[in-house]
C-alpha cells in the first residue's frame, strides 16, 4: 500500500465509490438491455409489459444501482481492509457480494417461476464479473490512494 493511501483512506474510498458508480451503472444497463430484458420478454410473453423500461422503473433501477454501489464498495473495502488487499481476498469479496445480492435475487425469482433458467444462466455469470470488477476497483483505489 502506498503512503498516500495510508494517509488518505477517505479519498481512496470515495474514488472507489465514484469509479464503481460508473462501472456498476454501465454494467447493469448493458446486462439489462442486452440480455435480461430480451430473454425475459421472450420467455414470458404471456405477462403484459414484462421487463419494462419507463420512468418509474428507471427510478427504481437508479435506487438499486446506488444501493449496489455502496454495498459492493463498502463491503469490499471492509473485507480487504480486514483480511488484506490480495487478489485472492478480492475474488472472495467480489464473490461473497455477488452471492449475497444476485444469487439470492435470481434464485428467489427462479423458485417462484418468475425467471427462466436461461436468464439465470446468463445474468448470474455477468453479475459475478461485475462484482469481481467492482472489488478489483476497490483494491486498486486502496493501493493507489
Amino acid at each position: 500500500m502506498t503512503a498516500l493511501a495510508l494517509s488518505n483512506p477517505k479519498r481512496a474510498f470515495w474514488l472507489a465509490v465514484l469509479l464503481n458508480f460508473l462501472w456498476i451503472n454501465a454494467s447493469e444497463v448493458f446486462r439489462y438491455f442486452a440480455f435480461v430484458m430480451p430473454l425475459m420478454r421472450s420467455a414470458l410473453p404471456q405477462i403484459h409489459d414484462v421487463a419494462p423500461m419507463n420512468l418509474p422503473v428507471f427510478m427504481v433501477w437508479g435506487l438499486w444501482d446506488t444501493v449496489l454501489v455502496f454495498a459492493a464498495t463498502g463491503l469490499s473495502w471492509v473485507l480487504l481492509e480486514r483480511f488484506g488487499p490480495t487478489i485472492r481476498n478480492t475474488l472472495y469479496a467480489g464473490s461473497a457480494i455477488w452471492a449475497t445480492v444476485f444469487v439470492i435475487l435470481w434464485l428467489g425469482l427462479w423458485n417462484m417461476n418468475l425467471a427462466p433458467t436461461q436468464v439465470i444462466l446468463t445474468a448470474l455469470p455477468l453479475a459475478w464479473l461485475e462484482m469481481i470488477t467492482a472489488a478489483l476497483i476497490v483494491r486498486w483505489a486502496m493501493r493507489r490512494g
